[in-house]
């Protein structure tokens, strides 16, 4: 996989920096959304190959990307990648992976101590893992000067209090190695409902996919847009909003969130943000018949 880049949009008064580590096929396509039969992908091929589906393996194709925002003065890092040399036999992508994930952040002006704010959209691997480094032997921050924000729900279903979310050998590695030590350095904000960052940005929970996961709207002049997680793994699901992913641990609740956060996403204009899409990596929305469908796709994030 492949396709390391930094990308950078402006929203009103925010720079939004987009950090791709890689993007590429990942799983079939009925793997990823089980719902969605094999009529939805082929007979939307024309626009969902080849940033989103690979036709000739059947495989959706998808990013594992971060965000960077520069808003009201501060650098908010929303969601931090898998994270080098982590345990994770459950995950063949994530096990013991390298990548240079601060470097890339270098090359994109943003240094380690820099930033200011880090978001957790949810607690999964592939969300929490560069929140740590291996100091030597010891997983410390890799922000030091960051508050973590981290969704309360979250928090307690993956961590040992509820015996790491039941799958308790995968949830429990993440949770040590990635979130257990954001805590003892004491840089973590347990939050619920909603959490404003400053003028322009707002948390706002959406759950189903996991217990907290949430959302980042931004609002800036007349600039809008919402930073989704993994409430999408893929365009599909904004032609059918009621399709999970195989991901998501409460698949109606999932959907109940998905249709709240698209109908507003179409009827104020917001650019839709999803952690996974590869391409563009960003989608303006509007509603048509019963569910979505894909206005645009945010060019210029791709420059």
């Amino acid at each position: 996989m492949t396709n390391e880049s930094a990308q950078s949009i402006v929203l009103g008064d925010v720079e939004i920096i987009r950090i791709v580590e890689w993007q590429g096929p990942f799983a079939p396509a009925r793997t990823l959304v089980p719902d969605a039969g094999a009529e939805v992908w082929k007979d939307n091929e024309e626009w969902l190959a080849p940033d989103h589906w690979a036709p000739d393996t059947d495989h959706a194709v998808m990013a594992l990307q971060s965000w960077v925002l520069r808003s009201g003065g501060r650098t908010v890092l929303v969601d931090t990648g898998v994270g080098d040399g982590r345990e994770r036999p459950h995950s063949p992508h994530f096990h013991r992976r390298r990548d240079d994930f601060p470097g890339r952040l270098e090359r994109a002006g943003i240094r380690p101590e820099d930033v200011d704010v880090v978001v957790n959209t949810h607690l999964h691997a592939d969300h929490v893992g560069w929140n740590t480094y291996d100091g030597g032997g010891e997983w410390v921050p890799t922000f030091p000067n960051a508050r973590y924000l981290l969704p309360a729900a979250d928090d307690f279903h993956f961590g040992p209090g509820n015996a790491y979310g039941g799958r308790q050998e995968e949830d429990r590695l993440v949770y040590e190695d990635s979130v257990a030590p954001v805590h003892r350095a004491g840089l973590v904000t347990l939050w619920d409902g909603t959490h404003r960052i400053d003028e322009n940005l707002v948390l706002e929970s959406a759950p189903g996919h996991t217990p907290g996961s949430a959302v980042l709207r931004l609002a800036s002049g007349t600039d809008r847009a919402v930073f989704v997680g993994d409430l999408l793994h893929s365009p599909v699901q904004i032609l059918h909003p009621a399709h999970a992913s195989c991901f998501c641990l409460n698949a109606a609740q999932a959907a109940t969130s998905r249709c709240r956060i698209l109908e507003r996403a179409a009827d104020e204009r917001e650019l839709v943000v999803p952690a996974h899409f590869g391409g563009a990596g960003a989608a303006e929305v509007r509603r048509q018949g019963e569910g979505f469908a894909v206005a645009g796709w945010a060019a210029r994030a791709a420059e």
